[in-house]
């Protein structure tokens, strides 16, 4: 869907380097959450480090996974753990979503403000009848705010 409007250029975290965060303006960031808002495991491994990252004319968009029933107080934690980084850092995001009627979490480090999402949180295991009209309508407003910006 992105490669329409972008040059995309796929990295796993645990392969990272520093450059790569020099090397371009616009990021999409895709962060699942574990167990009790835990980061996943190659993130954890790299969080210290992606915490002094500058994101000062960055533009970032975040996407998350979880399990809103099994973990309904940790939804998608990895969401707000990673956007107060990037915004503390300087970057600017986009893509923030809304919790509406659909989701059934409790709790969440995803909420940044009243019902505003950080990011895409995506459940598959729980509405993956949603994911797809879901992950659409994202990546079209996050083409339009990257285009508009």
């Amino acid at each position: 869907m992105l490669e329409k409007e972008f040059e995309v250029e796929l990295k796993d975290i645990a392969q990272i380097s520093d450059e790569d965060w020099k090397s371009h303006e616009y990021y999409i960031i895709g962060v699942p959450t574990w167990w009790d808002g835990d980061l996943q495991s190659d993130w954890e491994d790299y969080f210290d480090t992606f915490k002094d990252i500058s994101f000062e004319n960055k533009k970032v968009a975040l996407f998350g996974l979880g399990d809103q029933i099994g973990y309904e107080d940790w939804y998608c934690d990895g969401l707000g753990i990673l956007g107060e980084v990037i915004v503390n850092n300087g970057g600017k995001l986009f893509g923030f979503t809304t919790k509406d009627d659909s989701y059934e979490f409790e709790e969440s480090k995803a909420i940044k403000e009243g019902d505003t999402l950080w990011g895409l949180a995506l459940d598959d295991d729980n509405q993956s009848e949603l994911s797809e009209e879901r992950l659409k309508n994202w990546v079209k407003q996050v083409t339009t705010d990257f285009n508009n910006s």
